[in-house]
């Protein structure tokens, strides 16, 4: 073998394994990302904003106002320090508490005993209103995880 034909063959042996190590470092990241956890996900799933019966701001009436959380993945999700907020910015903050995997939780107007699946936020009045409000989630560092809109026209939110 010449002296050019074994360089020329060498250049083209480490264009080879430079091209197979690039394939294989771009492809790696897609991979990786195959591994990785699904993102975690919690909706509303339910709003009551009209509690039935008359509005007489009494706590069973009160109570009767939720919304409902759901967590949409096999694993438990700390909700401490995310926020449900209506339009005029009434805000319920989650305090050290944990929504189970496939589970929900009902947010409550009123004042109650907090549980595993009904949370209160101890209110004397109204929160959500019945003709069109908006119930938004966000997480603790205030990024909008859900909304759910009732009453407004088509486009507005």
């Amino acid at each position: 073998m010449s002296a050019s034909a074994s360089v020329t063959a060498r250049r083209l042996a480490a264009a080879a394994l430079v091209a197979g190590t690039l394939v294989s470092v771009a492809a790696l990241p897609a991979s990786a990302a195959d591994h990785r956890p699904a993102r975690e996900r919690v909706e509303i799933s339910t709003v009551q904003a009209d509690s039935p019966g008359p509005d007489d701001r009494s706590n069973r009436s009160l109570n009767q106002e939720w919304v409902e959380l759901t967590n949409t993945t096999r694993h438990a999700i700390n909700l401490d320090g995310w926020t449900l907020e209506d339009e005029s910015g009434k805000t319920y903050t989650f305090d050290d508490y944990r929504l189970a995997g496939r589970a929900t939780v009902r947010i409550h107007t009123g004042v109650g005993r907090d549980t595993r699946t009904d949370l209160y936020q101890d209110r004397r009045a109204y929160v959500w209103n019945n003709d069109r409000d908006t119930a938004t989630l966000r997480n603790d560092h205030g990024r909008l995880v859900d909304d759910e809109s009732w009453g407004h026209r088509r486009g507005h939110h």
